[in-house]
């Protein structure tokens, strides 16, 4: 039972967390927003919070789960469904058909360390590496936290093995 309770009350405030997005009043109270705290992994969080099932289903298919729940101190920036829906259908049908494109685009979105995107300067833009080799970079525009162009939620989700950063977008490595 506590388990259920533990498991719907996580549910809840990750869609707390999607439905406040980046709706602070202002860029302060965004960056002042206290952490959800799941007690699970990363991919415990992905898994529950539909709304990103399609995230979950694509680290599932690419055999990334077991590494993105057992790594220690990695920050995710998680695409909703919605983002991956704004993609070109044939950009997914691509990266979707091949293992070693997938895991690249995936591993894009995974830095080392606890990352929180919403205390970089305005006014320059910050370089994290992601495990895929490549960059992104951390600023802001029209007042919100950004990973490149991507809207950061104000609100994280801090898990067992790091931390969890919902975004509006899917970053896409060069390839």
């Amino acid at each position: 039972m506590k388990t259920t309770l533990t498991s719907l009350a996580a549910t809840a405030a990750l869609s707390l967390t999607m439905i406040s997005g980046a709706n602070a009043d202002s860029f302060g109270d965004c960056a002042s927003t206290n952490a959800v705290i799941f007690d699970g992994s990363i991919v415990d969080a992905a898994i529950a919070t539909p709304a990103l099932s399609t995230l979950v289903d694509l680290v599932v298919a690419a055999d990334l789960a077991d590494a993105l729940a057992t790594t220690e101190n990695i920050t995710v920036f998680a695409p909703t469904n919605d983002a991956f829906a704004a993609l070109p259908a044939e950009l997914v049908d691509v990266v979707v058909g091949n293992t070693d494109l997938l895991t690249a685009v995936l591993t894009y979105h995974v830095t080392t360390g606890q990352q929180d995107p919403r205390k970089m300067s305005a006014n320059i833009a910050t370089r994290r590496a992601t495990l895929n080799g490549q960059s992104v970079y951390f600023g802001r525009a029209n007042g919100e936290a950004r990973v490149n162009m991507a809207e950061v939620s104000c609100q994280p989700v801090k898990t067992d093995n790091g931390t969890v950063w919902v975004i509006n977008s899917v970053l896409l490595p060069a390839l």
